[in-house]
Protein backbone atom coordinates (compact mmCIF):
# COMPACT_ATOMS: atom_id res chain seq x y z
CA UNK A 1 0.00 0.00 0.00
CA UNK A 2 1.70 3.50 -1.00
CA UNK A 3 0.17 6.64 0.66
CA UNK A 4 -1.82 7.94 -1.92
CA UNK A 5 -4.33 4.90 -0.79
CA UNK A 6 -4.17 6.83 3.04
CA UNK A 7 -7.90 8.29 3.14
CA UNK A 8 -10.89 6.05 4.22
CA UNK A 9 -15.00 7.02 3.97
CA UNK A 10 -16.65 8.53 7.32
CA UNK A 11 -18.27 5.27 7.67
CA UNK A 12 -15.57 3.15 7.46
CA UNK A 13 -14.03 5.88 10.06
CA UNK A 14 -17.10 5.27 12.29
CA UNK A 15 -16.81 0.86 12.33
CA UNK A 16 -12.79 1.33 12.84
CA UNK A 17 -13.29 3.07 16.01
CA UNK A 18 -16.04 0.71 17.07
CA UNK A 19 -13.92 -2.34 16.50
CA UNK A 20 -11.22 -0.40 18.51
CA UNK A 21 -12.77 -0.04 21.18
CA UNK A 22 -14.10 -3.28 21.21
CA UNK A 23 -10.64 -4.62 21.41
CA UNK A 24 -9.15 -2.17 23.95
CA UNK A 25 -11.83 -3.35 26.39
CA UNK A 26 -11.06 -7.11 25.75
CA UNK A 27 -7.51 -5.68 26.27
CA UNK A 28 -8.66 -4.01 29.48
CA UNK A 29 -10.48 -7.41 31.05
CA UNK A 30 -8.81 -9.04 34.03
CA UNK A 31 -8.52 -12.15 32.79
CA UNK A 32 -6.02 -10.54 30.15
CA UNK A 33 -4.19 -9.28 32.97
CA UNK A 34 -3.93 -12.88 34.50
CA UNK A 35 -2.88 -14.58 30.98
CA UNK A 36 0.17 -11.87 30.79
CA UNK A 37 1.23 -12.73 34.73
CA UNK A 38 0.74 -16.43 33.77
CA UNK A 39 3.04 -15.93 30.54
CA UNK A 40 5.78 -14.16 33.16
CA UNK A 41 6.08 -16.89 35.38
CA UNK A 42 5.81 -19.86 32.57
CA UNK A 43 8.90 -18.25 30.46
CA UNK A 44 10.62 -17.77 33.56
CA UNK A 45 9.91 -21.42 34.55
CA UNK A 46 7.42 -21.11 37.22
CA UNK A 47 4.12 -20.91 35.96
CA UNK A 48 1.58 -23.76 37.75
CA UNK A 49 -0.03 -24.59 34.29
CA UNK A 50 0.58 -25.04 30.79
CA UNK A 51 -0.16 -22.11 28.66
CA UNK A 52 -2.30 -22.97 25.35
CA UNK A 53 -2.49 -21.39 22.10
CA UNK A 54 -4.32 -21.72 18.76
CA UNK A 55 -3.04 -20.09 16.06
CA UNK A 56 -5.21 -18.32 14.14
CA UNK A 57 -3.28 -17.20 10.61
CA UNK A 58 -3.55 -20.18 8.62
CA UNK A 59 -7.55 -20.61 8.79
CA UNK A 60 -8.53 -17.03 9.60
CA UNK A 61 -10.41 -17.25 6.26
CA UNK A 62 -12.69 -19.40 7.75
CA UNK A 63 -13.16 -17.45 10.87
CA UNK A 64 -13.35 -13.70 10.16
CA UNK A 65 -16.22 -12.20 8.16
CA UNK A 66 -16.08 -10.69 5.06
CA UNK A 67 -14.78 -6.84 5.27
CA UNK A 68 -17.05 -4.45 5.61
CA UNK A 69 -14.61 -1.68 4.31
CA UNK A 70 -13.89 -1.13 0.64
CA UNK A 71 -10.70 1.07 0.94
CA UNK A 72 -7.30 -0.49 0.91
CA UNK A 73 -6.06 1.42 3.98
CA UNK A 74 -9.52 0.86 5.90
CA UNK A 75 -9.43 -2.99 5.22
CA UNK A 76 -5.84 -3.48 6.77
CA UNK A 77 -6.73 -1.82 9.81
CA UNK A 78 -10.06 -3.71 9.97
CA UNK A 79 -8.03 -7.01 9.22
CA UNK A 80 -5.62 -5.98 12.00
CA UNK A 81 -8.27 -4.72 14.92
CA UNK A 82 -10.55 -8.24 13.87
CA UNK A 83 -7.43 -10.80 14.30
CA UNK A 84 -7.90 -10.43 17.98
CA UNK A 85 -11.20 -9.68 18.94
CA UNK A 86 -12.95 -12.81 16.80
CA UNK A 87 -9.69 -15.19 18.81
CA UNK A 88 -11.06 -14.03 21.46
CA UNK A 89 -14.56 -14.40 21.17
CA UNK A 90 -14.49 -17.48 19.46
CA UNK A 91 -11.40 -19.35 20.95
CA UNK A 92 -10.76 -17.77 24.18
CA UNK A 93 -7.42 -19.61 24.50
CA UNK A 94 -4.07 -17.91 26.51
CA UNK A 95 -3.01 -15.36 24.50
CA UNK A 96 -3.02 -11.91 25.71
CA UNK A 97 -5.74 -9.17 23.29
CA UNK A 98 -2.87 -6.32 22.56
CA UNK A 99 -3.66 -2.70 24.51
CA UNK A 100 -1.79 -1.27 21.59
CA UNK A 101 -2.47 -1.09 17.91
CA UNK A 102 0.66 -2.49 15.75
CA UNK A 103 2.66 -1.24 12.84
CA UNK A 104 5.69 -2.70 11.85
CA UNK A 105 9.05 -0.81 9.69
CA UNK A 106 8.93 -1.31 6.57
CA UNK A 107 11.79 -3.26 5.78
CA UNK A 108 13.12 -3.97 2.10
CA UNK A 109 15.91 -6.83 1.95
CA UNK A 110 17.06 -8.05 -1.51
CA UNK A 111 18.78 -11.25 0.50
CA UNK A 112 20.69 -13.11 -2.29
CA UNK A 113 21.50 -10.44 -5.30
CA UNK A 114 19.37 -12.51 -7.70
CA UNK A 115 16.13 -13.11 -8.55
CA UNK A 116 14.25 -16.48 -7.75
CA UNK A 117 10.50 -16.41 -9.73
CA UNK A 118 8.02 -18.30 -7.81
CA UNK A 119 5.26 -20.18 -9.25
CA UNK A 120 2.11 -20.30 -7.68
CA UNK A 121 -1.31 -22.59 -7.61
CA UNK A 122 -4.08 -21.69 -6.18
CA UNK A 123 -7.99 -24.13 -5.96
CA UNK A 124 -10.87 -23.83 -6.27
CA UNK A 125 -11.51 -21.18 -4.23
CA UNK A 126 -8.72 -18.84 -5.30
CA UNK A 127 -6.18 -19.52 -2.36
CA UNK A 128 -2.96 -20.38 -3.14
CA UNK A 129 -1.98 -24.13 -1.86
CA UNK A 130 0.78 -24.56 -3.68
CA UNK A 131 4.18 -22.54 -5.08
CA UNK A 132 7.52 -24.04 -6.89
CA UNK A 133 11.08 -21.88 -6.98
CA UNK A 134 12.48 -21.51 -10.16
CA UNK A 135 16.34 -21.92 -8.15
CA UNK A 136 19.00 -19.65 -9.37
CA UNK A 137 21.81 -22.66 -8.30
CA UNK A 138 22.07 -25.38 -10.22
CA UNK A 139 25.29 -26.57 -8.43
CA UNK A 140 27.14 -24.66 -6.40
CA UNK A 141 30.78 -25.05 -8.24
CA UNK A 142 29.19 -23.58 -11.21
CA UNK A 143 26.80 -21.13 -9.45
CA UNK A 144 27.50 -19.65 -6.48
CA UNK A 145 29.83 -16.75 -8.19
CA UNK A 146 26.10 -15.35 -8.78
CA UNK A 147 25.33 -14.93 -5.10
CA UNK A 148 25.55 -10.98 -3.79
CA UNK A 149 25.88 -9.89 -0.26
CA UNK A 150 22.48 -9.01 1.35
CA UNK A 151 21.49 -4.95 1.02
CA UNK A 152 18.64 -3.64 2.54
CA UNK A 153 16.82 0.04 3.06
CA UNK A 154 14.23 0.94 5.43
CA UNK A 155 11.33 3.10 4.01
CA UNK A 156 11.24 5.71 6.82
CA UNK A 157 8.26 7.77 5.35
CA UNK A 158 6.52 5.44 4.28
CA UNK A 159 6.20 3.73 8.22
CA UNK A 160 5.83 7.03 9.92
CA UNK A 161 3.12 8.35 7.48
CA UNK A 162 0.91 4.79 8.15
CA UNK A 163 1.70 4.94 11.66
CA UNK A 164 0.13 8.93 11.57
CA UNK A 165 -2.66 7.67 9.18
CA UNK A 166 -3.65 4.83 12.07
CA UNK A 167 -3.13 7.60 15.24
CA UNK A 168 -5.67 9.55 13.76
CA UNK A 169 -8.01 7.42 12.84
CA UNK A 170 -7.98 5.56 16.46
CA UNK A 171 -4.81 6.59 18.10
CA UNK A 172 -7.33 8.49 21.15
CA UNK A 173 -8.50 4.30 21.68
CA UNK A 174 -5.56 2.20 20.69
CA UNK A 175 -1.97 3.78 21.26
CA UNK A 176 -0.08 3.08 17.77
CA UNK A 177 3.61 1.30 18.62
CA UNK A 178 5.81 0.93 15.46
CA UNK A 179 7.70 -2.77 15.89
CA UNK A 180 10.05 -5.13 13.56
CA UNK A 181 8.91 -8.44 12.47
CA UNK A 182 10.84 -8.45 10.07
CA UNK A 183 13.54 -11.44 12.12
CA UNK A 184 10.71 -13.38 13.15
CA UNK A 185 11.16 -16.17 10.64
CA UNK A 186 13.88 -14.71 8.62
CA UNK A 187 16.86 -16.59 10.37
CA UNK A 188 16.10 -20.35 8.90
CA UNK A 189 19.33 -20.96 6.76
CA UNK A 190 18.12 -24.28 5.49
CA UNK A 191 14.68 -22.41 4.61
CA UNK A 192 16.77 -20.32 2.44
CA UNK A 193 19.10 -23.04 0.87
CA UNK A 194 16.47 -24.60 -0.42
CA UNK A 195 15.04 -21.55 -2.05
CA UNK A 196 18.36 -21.17 -4.35
CA UNK A 197 18.90 -24.99 -4.74
CA UNK A 198 16.15 -27.17 -4.48
CA UNK A 199 15.62 -29.84 -1.53
CA UNK A 200 17.25 -32.59 -3.41
CA UNK A 201 20.53 -30.26 -4.69
CA UNK A 202 21.24 -29.35 -1.20
CA UNK A 203 21.03 -32.80 0.33
CA UNK A 204 23.20 -34.08 -2.83
CA UNK A 205 25.66 -30.85 -1.77
CA UNK A 206 26.23 -32.39 1.25
CA UNK A 207 27.69 -35.54 -0.62
CA UNK A 208 29.14 -34.14 -3.61
CA UNK A 209 29.86 -30.62 -2.90
CA UNK A 210 30.65 -30.29 0.95
CA UNK A 211 33.08 -27.50 0.71
CA UNK A 212 31.15 -25.08 -1.36
CA UNK A 213 27.65 -25.96 1.03
CA UNK A 214 29.65 -24.88 3.91
CA UNK A 215 30.71 -21.94 2.43
CA UNK A 216 26.80 -20.95 1.52
CA UNK A 217 26.21 -21.81 5.01
CA UNK A 218 28.70 -18.94 6.05
CA UNK A 219 27.24 -16.58 3.53
CA UNK A 220 23.64 -17.11 4.49
CA UNK A 221 24.76 -17.09 8.24
CA UNK A 222 26.88 -13.81 7.51
CA UNK A 223 23.86 -12.06 5.17
CA UNK A 224 21.24 -12.88 8.69
CA UNK A 225 23.95 -11.55 11.22
CA UNK A 226 24.79 -8.19 8.97
CA UNK A 227 20.65 -7.70 8.59
CA UNK A 228 20.31 -7.58 12.14
CA UNK A 229 23.38 -5.69 12.69
CA UNK A 230 22.08 -3.13 9.87
CA UNK A 231 19.10 -2.63 11.65
CA UNK A 232 20.80 -2.39 15.36
CA UNK A 233 22.89 0.74 13.98
CA UNK A 234 19.66 1.99 11.87
CA UNK A 235 17.53 2.15 16.01
CA UNK A 236 15.03 -0.44 13.91
CA UNK A 237 15.04 -3.55 16.29
CA UNK A 238 12.44 -3.15 18.44
CA UNK A 239 12.23 -5.17 21.89
CA UNK A 240 9.97 -8.66 21.58
CA UNK A 241 9.81 -9.15 25.68
CA UNK A 242 6.31 -8.57 25.83
CA UNK A 243 2.87 -9.40 24.27
CA UNK A 244 5.05 -10.05 21.07
CA UNK A 245 5.57 -13.23 18.62
CA UNK A 246 8.65 -15.17 19.85
CA UNK A 247 9.09 -18.30 17.94
CA UNK A 248 6.69 -20.62 16.40
CA UNK A 249 3.79 -19.40 17.86
CA UNK A 250 5.17 -18.50 21.02
CA UNK A 251 5.44 -15.59 23.05
CA UNK A 252 8.00 -13.08 24.32
CA UNK A 253 6.70 -12.18 27.92
CA UNK A 254 9.64 -12.26 29.93
CA UNK A 255 11.77 -9.63 33.01
CA UNK A 256 15.25 -11.59 31.53
CA UNK A 257 15.27 -9.14 28.72
CA UNK A 258 16.26 -6.57 27.94
CA UNK A 259 19.76 -6.66 28.74
CA UNK A 260 21.53 -3.88 31.47
CA UNK A 261 22.84 -2.13 28.64
CA UNK A 262 20.05 -1.16 27.20
CA UNK A 263 18.46 -0.26 30.80
CA UNK A 264 21.16 2.53 30.35
CA UNK A 265 21.59 3.39 26.75
CA UNK A 266 18.30 2.64 25.31
CA UNK A 267 19.35 1.42 22.25
CA UNK A 268 18.05 -2.11 20.91
CA UNK A 269 21.01 -5.05 20.62
CA UNK A 270 20.60 -8.47 19.15
CA UNK A 271 21.33 -9.18 22.80
CA UNK A 272 17.79 -8.19 24.13
CA UNK A 273 15.46 -10.30 21.90
CA UNK A 274 14.33 -13.34 21.54
CA UNK A 275 15.30 -15.25 18.08
CA UNK A 276 13.72 -17.69 16.56
CA UNK A 277 15.22 -20.99 14.69
CA UNK A 278 14.34 -24.23 12.76
CA UNK A 279 16.16 -26.57 10.22
CA UNK A 280 12.95 -28.49 9.13
CA UNK A 281 14.17 -29.03 5.51
CA UNK A 282 16.63 -31.48 7.24
CA UNK A 283 14.48 -34.52 8.77
CA UNK A 284 15.76 -36.62 6.43
CA UNK A 285 19.79 -36.32 7.36
CA UNK A 286 21.42 -38.14 9.66
CA UNK A 287 22.28 -36.52 13.25
CA UNK A 288 25.87 -36.24 11.97
CA UNK A 289 24.99 -34.69 8.97
CA UNK A 290 23.23 -32.02 11.08
CA UNK A 291 25.96 -31.50 13.40
CA UNK A 292 28.15 -31.16 10.18
CA UNK A 293 26.45 -29.13 7.85
CA UNK A 294 24.14 -27.03 9.93
CA UNK A 295 24.41 -26.81 13.68
CA UNK A 296 27.47 -24.66 13.44
CA UNK A 297 25.55 -21.93 11.88
CA UNK A 298 22.70 -22.27 13.93
CA UNK A 299 25.13 -22.06 17.13
CA UNK A 300 26.52 -18.87 15.48
CA UNK A 301 22.83 -17.14 14.82
CA UNK A 302 21.75 -17.63 18.63
CA UNK A 303 25.22 -16.29 20.17
CA UNK A 304 24.73 -12.78 19.76
CA UNK A 305 21.01 -12.73 20.50
CA UNK A 306 19.58 -13.21 24.34
CA UNK A 307 16.90 -16.03 24.24
CA UNK A 308 16.38 -18.80 21.44
CA UNK A 309 13.00 -20.73 20.46
CA UNK A 310 13.91 -23.52 18.43
CA UNK A 311 12.20 -25.55 15.84
CA UNK A 312 8.73 -25.78 13.93
CA UNK A 313 7.64 -28.92 12.54
CA UNK A 314 10.73 -30.93 12.58
CA UNK A 315 11.60 -33.56 15.57
CA UNK A 316 13.81 -33.01 17.37
CA UNK A 317 14.63 -36.17 19.46
CA UNK A 318 17.84 -37.45 17.13
CA UNK A 319 19.57 -33.90 17.59
CA UNK A 320 18.79 -32.98 20.40
CA UNK A 321 21.40 -34.54 23.06
CA UNK A 322 24.29 -33.85 20.83
CA UNK A 323 23.40 -30.58 19.30
CA UNK A 324 19.99 -28.31 19.87
CA UNK A 325 20.79 -29.00 23.50
CA UNK A 326 24.04 -26.71 23.21
CA UNK A 327 22.55 -23.74 21.44
CA UNK A 328 23.45 -20.78 23.41
CA UNK A 329 20.22 -18.96 25.35
CA UNK A 330 18.25 -21.78 24.53
CA UNK A 331 15.12 -21.32 26.33
CA UNK A 332 12.19 -23.35 24.04
CA UNK A 333 11.98 -26.24 21.63
CA UNK A 334 9.38 -27.56 19.78
CA UNK A 335 8.47 -30.58 20.30
CA UNK A 336 6.55 -31.28 16.88
CA UNK A 337 3.65 -34.00 16.04
CA UNK A 338 6.41 -36.23 14.45
CA UNK A 339 8.83 -35.92 17.62
CA UNK A 340 9.39 -38.76 20.59
CA UNK A 341 7.24 -36.88 23.29
CA UNK A 342 8.42 -39.42 25.46
CA UNK A 343 11.86 -39.05 25.07
CA UNK A 344 11.74 -35.06 24.74
CA UNK A 345 10.12 -35.02 28.51
CA UNK A 346 12.79 -36.91 30.08
CA UNK A 347 15.09 -34.71 28.30
CA UNK A 348 13.56 -31.41 29.31
CA UNK A 349 12.98 -32.44 32.81
CA UNK A 350 15.29 -29.98 34.86
CA UNK A 351 16.72 -28.64 31.29
CA UNK A 352 16.20 -25.04 31.98
CA UNK A 353 13.77 -25.03 28.37
CA UNK A 354 10.66 -25.10 27.78
CA UNK A 355 8.41 -27.96 26.08
CA UNK A 356 6.89 -26.53 23.61
CA UNK A 357 4.26 -28.74 22.10
CA UNK A 358 2.68 -28.47 18.65
CA UNK A 359 -0.27 -30.81 18.50
CA UNK A 360 -1.25 -32.95 15.48
CA UNK A 361 -3.22 -30.38 12.91
CA UNK A 362 -5.22 -33.14 11.53
CA UNK A 363 -7.81 -33.45 14.89
CA UNK A 364 -9.10 -29.38 13.84
CA UNK A 365 -8.37 -29.19 10.25
CA UNK A 366 -8.95 -32.71 8.55
CA UNK A 367 -12.63 -33.87 8.50
CA UNK A 368 -16.23 -32.35 8.96
CA UNK A 369 -16.68 -33.72 12.15
CA UNK A 370 -14.21 -32.91 15.05
CA UNK A 371 -12.71 -36.41 16.93
CA UNK A 372 -13.36 -35.21 20.33
CA UNK A 373 -12.36 -38.51 22.09
CA UNK A 374 -9.00 -39.35 19.73
CA UNK A 375 -8.30 -35.69 20.68
CA UNK A 376 -8.49 -36.06 24.26
CA UNK A 377 -6.20 -39.27 24.30
CA UNK A 378 -3.61 -37.34 22.01
CA UNK A 379 -4.12 -34.51 24.18
CA UNK A 380 -3.40 -36.38 27.34
CA UNK A 381 -0.01 -38.89 25.94
CA UNK A 382 1.14 -34.80 26.09
CA UNK A 383 0.29 -34.28 29.41
CA UNK A 384 1.97 -37.23 30.94
CA UNK A 385 5.20 -37.07 28.42
CA UNK A 386 5.50 -33.53 30.00
CA UNK A 387 4.81 -34.20 33.25
CA UNK A 388 7.65 -32.41 34.96
CA UNK A 389 8.33 -30.08 32.46
CA UNK A 390 7.36 -26.08 32.02
CA UNK A 391 4.76 -27.25 29.21
CA UNK A 392 2.90 -24.86 26.48
CA UNK A 393 1.00 -26.03 23.92
CA UNK A 394 0.52 -24.73 20.62
CA UNK A 395 -1.67 -25.60 17.43
CA UNK A 396 0.04 -24.55 13.87
CA UNK A 397 -0.65 -25.29 10.73
CA UNK A 398 -3.92 -25.26 10.69
CA UNK A 399 -5.33 -25.00 7.00
CA UNK A 400 -9.27 -25.11 6.83
CA UNK A 401 -12.27 -25.88 9.15
CA UNK A 402 -14.25 -28.02 6.61
CA UNK A 403 -17.17 -25.50 7.37
CA UNK A 404 -17.02 -25.65 11.21
CA UNK A 405 -15.64 -23.18 12.58
CA UNK A 406 -16.51 -24.48 16.20
CA UNK A 407 -13.73 -26.40 16.24
CA UNK A 408 -10.87 -24.71 17.25
CA UNK A 409 -12.88 -23.49 20.43
CA UNK A 410 -13.35 -27.16 21.50
CA UNK A 411 -9.73 -28.02 21.06
CA UNK A 412 -9.22 -25.17 23.68
CA UNK A 413 -11.75 -26.15 25.89
CA UNK A 414 -10.89 -29.72 25.97
CA UNK A 415 -7.44 -29.46 26.57
CA UNK A 416 -8.21 -27.32 29.42
CA UNK A 417 -10.65 -29.32 31.15
CA UNK A 418 -7.68 -31.95 30.74
CA UNK A 419 -4.77 -29.48 32.11
CA UNK A 420 -7.47 -29.14 35.05
CA UNK A 421 -7.77 -32.71 35.45
CA UNK A 422 -4.01 -34.35 35.16
CA UNK A 423 -1.62 -31.74 34.84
Amino acid sequence: MTNRDLNISPSERSYLRELARKQAGYAQLPIMRQRTALWYAHNALKANRPVIVMEMGTFERDMLPAPRCTSPAAIEIERSLLRPIVSHEEIDDDKVVPDHFTVYWRIHLDEFGVEIPTDRGVDQEGRMVGYHWQHPIRTLREDFHILRPAAFRVDREGTLAWKAFVEEVLGDILPVQVKNNSLNWHAALCAKTVRLMSLEKMMLAMLDEPDELHALMRYLRDNVLAYAKWQEQEGLLALNNANDYAGAGSYGFTTELPTERYKRTGQVTTHDLWLNLNSQETVSISPRMYGEYVFPYYRDLAEPFGLVYYGCCEPVHTIWKDYVSKLPHLRKVSVSAWCNEEYMGEALQGAGVIYSRKPSPNYVGVGVSFDAEGFRAHIARTLKAAQGCSLEIIFRDIYALSGDRTKPGQAVRITRELIEKLW
